[in-house]
């Protein structure tokens, strides 16, 4: 709902492209930062109370966004309503409880649907909105809604969250089964000083520092020449000190157990570019849309929202069925066809970005190659990781997706704001052609990256599938 009013935050409030790309970052830190634990804490308490409780933050977080009279109240209002992606994850297991392996990809699409279902609703709804009563009204108009699945929550879902063996293909996954005999079944009897604190909080601050970086090193010379190699300085340390926290850490964030298996950690970087791709094209679009011609389509919020719309309606189609064809053929076929498809159509997105309908063509083919990527991946995920881990692991991947998702506006908004040209007769200045080419053409390169990962998925699992029989075969003799 807020994406087409990101251009009319900008003018109100007068801030660059780069602090802008934090509107959309600071909600996907946040997210990060929360999914792990929130996975913990359902392990412990149960996925219905922690739903619940994660619910009232995110209405809380919502309500603030209304009345937000400056960029950093709306951004602080964003971190909290941040903390509500940590739900997704818990709605992940809640659907791994209740389903049988064989209908687990149906679920997962059905899943994704609702996403896409979501935003949908949102685009044509906000961008209503926002042209007739303005930006901060979506939020208004969120918290009843938010108010009335809350009730909906407490009344219909029942935690039927169970712990059960599950046994792992012979020759993989080693690491995994010796930690599960020193842990197995007692994960919900970790009380909460077991969760990770310390991490935490060097997970965001590497985070926030290696995204501050990023958006404005190209601007040290107006904020300070000794702030950004400081700020590096702390992001480096951060992260040692994360990576050493995690290793001796019980009750990680990060279960570096989990990321030594190739499958798992190859299918997250699959997922992290698939959300990193995804979310620089959901700052750029409104951006390039609501800027004056020749440099944008001078267009409104309805118009910005129509252009992405077709993005929103294919992911719809194609995510339950994308469920169905992983739930048939497997998981990577689909993953290998999705990545190539996505790649064409950023591609296209690179060439052809000249009017409104060439972009939502293009816009429109990346959803369909997202749609099979992000289900193919997740599944590849939740198959191949032990049921008593599920949470966590869960927990991990959604983590490291809104990492990726949070580089993306950051990605964006260097561009923009690095080369921007003035227009007569038009007050302030606006992102160049230029900048939205070599936004597209960064996300082409970038989205390679996901097609060779899931050629090597294919090798590396045949490889271990051929071992596998070897193994059944020579017991049974």
């Amino acid at each position: 709902m807020l994406l087409p009013g990101i251009p009319d935050i900008i003018k109100e409030f007068g801030i660059s492209y780069d602090t802008s790309s934090w509107i959309l970052s600071s909600y996907l830190i946040a997210g990060a930062v929360a999914t792990p634990i929130a996975g913990r804490l359902s392990d412990i308490f149960g996925r219905k109370k922690m739903v619940t409780i994660i619910m009232m933050i995110y209405i809380i977080g919502i309500s603030l966004g209304g009345i937000s009279s400056n960029v950093t109240f709306l951004i602080i209002a964003r971190v909290i309503q941040g903390i509500g992606i940590s739900m997704f994850p818990i709605a992940f297991g809640i659907i791994r409880d209740q389903l049988p392996k064989e209908k687990l990809a149906v679920g997962v699409g059905i899943f994704s649907s609702m996403f896409a279902a979501g935003s949908v609703v949102g685009l044509a709804l906000g961008s209503s909105i926002i042209d007739n009563f303005g930006w901060r009204t979506t939020f208004f108009s969120i918290i009843p809604i938010a108010i009335g699945l809350w009730f909906v929550i407490r009344r219909i879902i029942q935690d039927n969250q169970y712990r059960e063996k599950e046994l792992s293909l012979p020759h993989q996954d080693t690491s995994i089964d010796r930690q599960k005999s020193c842990s197995e079944g007692n994960i919900k009897g970790n009380d909460v000083k077991s969760i990770d604190i310390k991490g935490t909080i060097a997970l965001a601050l590497t985070i926030t520092s290696f995204l501050f970086v990023l958006s404005y090193s190209h601007q040290a010379n107006a904020i300070g020449s000794y702030l950004i190699p400081m700020i590096v300085l702390v992001g480096v340390i951060s992260l040692i000190l994360f990576i050493i926290i995690e290793t001796k850490s019980q009750s990680p964030l990060v279960n570096l157990q989990l990321l030594r298996n190739k499958t798992i950690l190859s299918a997250n970087i699959i997922l992290v570019i698939a959300f990193l791709c995804m979310f620089t094209v959901f700052q750029t679009i409104p951006v390039m849309v609501r800027s004056p011609a020749p440099l944008g389509f001078g267009g409104n919020a309805v118009t910005s929202a129509g252009i992405q719309l077709p993005f929103m309606i294919v992911f719809l189609l194609f995510a339950p069925s994308s469920g169905y064809v992983v739930s048939k053929i497997g998981n990577i076929k689909p993953t290998i066809i999705g990545s190539i498809i996505s790649t064409i159509g950023f591609f296209g997105l690179f060439l052809f970005h000249s009017t409104g309908l060439l972009v939502a063509i293009n816009l429109a083919i990346v959803a369909a190659g997202l749609s099979l990527m992000q289900v193919g991946g997740f599944d590849i995920i939740l198959q191949r990781t032990p049921k008593e881990f599920a949470g966590i692991s869960l927990g991990m991947t959604v983590l490291f997706n809104l990492i990726g998702g949070s580089i993306g506006p950051a990605i964006a908004g260097i561009y923009m704001q690095s080369n921007q040209v003035i227009i007569k007769g038009v007050n302030g200045s606006f992102p160049s052609l230029e900048s939205y080419s070599l936004i597209f053409l960064t996300i082409v390169l970038i989205s390679f990256v996901p097609i060779l990962f899931a050629f090597f998925l294919r090798k590396n699992l045949m490889s271990l599938s051929s071992q596998d029989d070897l193994y059944i075969n020579g017991s049974r003799k």
